[in-house]
C-alpha cells in the first residue's frame, strides 16, 4: 500500500535544527573576530572542530534526506519515470547551487579577499545532482563514501598551481576562502548519509523504534528551524552583521 501523504521524520528536522543553532553561534563568533576584531580563535582548536562538526551534521543529513526523498517518491508512485525523477533532483540541486552563486557574488563585492568560490551551498547543490546515480547502490555508498573521504584527506596534503579544480579538492597555493567545501572529501559524507538513509529509512519507513517527542515545545522549535534551514542560512549572516553595525561593534570598508 502506497502512502498518499508526505510524512516528515521529526528526528531529521530536529538534528538539522541543532546544526542551525550551532552554525549561527559559530558565525556570530566568526563575525566578532573578522569584523569587530575580537580576539577569538575561530581557525583552530575547539571552535574549528565545532565548525567542522556543524558542517558534518548538515552534509550527512543531506545524504539521509536525499535517500528518504527518493524512497518517498518511489513509495507514492512506483511508475515514476527515471528521467522525471532525475529532473526533480536536477532542479532542486540547481536551485541550491544558484543560491551559492549569489553568495559568491555578494562576498566578492563586499569581501574581495577570501570570497566564497565553492562553499557549502555549492557543495549541497552539486551533491543533490551527482547523488542521483548512487541512490540505488545502497551499501556500496558506504565504501565509495569512505574512499572519497580518504582521497580528500590525501589531497589536503598537497597544493597545486592551478585554480580550475579547486571545487574538486585540488587546493591552490596561497588559497583562502571564508567558506570552502570541495567535493572531495565532502561528497563522500553525502554518500555515507545516503547509505544510512537507506539502512535506517528503507521504503520510506523508520526501521527502528523511536518515541514521538515532536509535540514537546522545545523539540518543535528545533524542528521548525530544521524545516527552514535554507532560509535561515541565507539570512543569518546579513542579520548578524547588521546587528554588529547597529551596536557599533563592527566596521567594514566595502571598497
Amino acid at each position: 500500500m502506497k502512502k498518499s501523504s508526505i510524512e516528515r521524520f521529526w528526528e531529521i528536522d530536529f538534528l538539522r535544527g541543532i546544526a542551525i543553532i550551532m552554525m549561527v553561534l559559530y558565525h556570530l563568533l566568526y563575525n566578532l573576530h573578522y569584523f569587530a576584531h575580537y580576539n577569538i580563535n575561530v581557525y583552530s582548536g575547539f571552535w574549528m572542530y565545532f565548525a567542522r562538526a556543524t558542517a558534518t551534521i548538515f552534509i550527512f543529513l543531506v545524504g539521509v534526506s536525499i535517500s528518504i526523498s527518493f524512497s518517498r517518491t518511489k513509495n507514492i508512485s512506483s511508475d515514476t519515470k527515471e528521467a522525471r525523477l532525475f529532473l526533480k533532483y536536477l532542479r532542486r540541486g540547481l536551485k541550491v547551487f544558484s543560491w551559492g552563486l549569489i553568495i559568491t557574488l555578494v562576498t566578492w563585492v563586499f569581501l574581495r579577499e577570501g570570497f566564497v568560490i565553492f562553499g557549502i551551498l555549492h557543495l549541497i547543490g552539486i551533491s543533490i545532482i551527482l547523488a542521483y546515480p548512487f541512490l540505488k547502490l545502497r551499501y556500496w555508498n558506504l565504501l565509495i563514501g569512505l574512499f572519497c573521504l580518504f582521497l580528500g584527506a590525501y589531497l589536503k596534503g598537497f597544493v597545486f598551481n592551478f585554480y580550475w579544480l579547486s571545487w574538486l579538492g585540488f587546493r591552490p597555493a596561497q588559497f583562502y576562502s571564508v567558506d570552502y567545501f570541495p567535493l572531495l572529501p565532502w561528497f563522500g559524507l553525502v554518500l555515507i548519509g545516503i547509505f544510512f538513509g537507506n539502512l535506517l529509512y528503507p521504503d520510506y519507513s523508520r526501521k527502528f523504534q523511536l518515541a514521538n517527542f515532536s509535540s514537546f515545545s522545545v523539540i518543535k522549535i528545533f524542528c521548525f528551524l530544521g524545516k527552514h534551514s535554507l532560509f535561515i542560512y541565507l539570512i543569518h549572516q546579513p542579520l548578524i552583521i547588521a546587528l554588529l553595525y547597529f551596536f557599533g561593534m563592527a566596521k567594514i570598508n566595502l571598497f
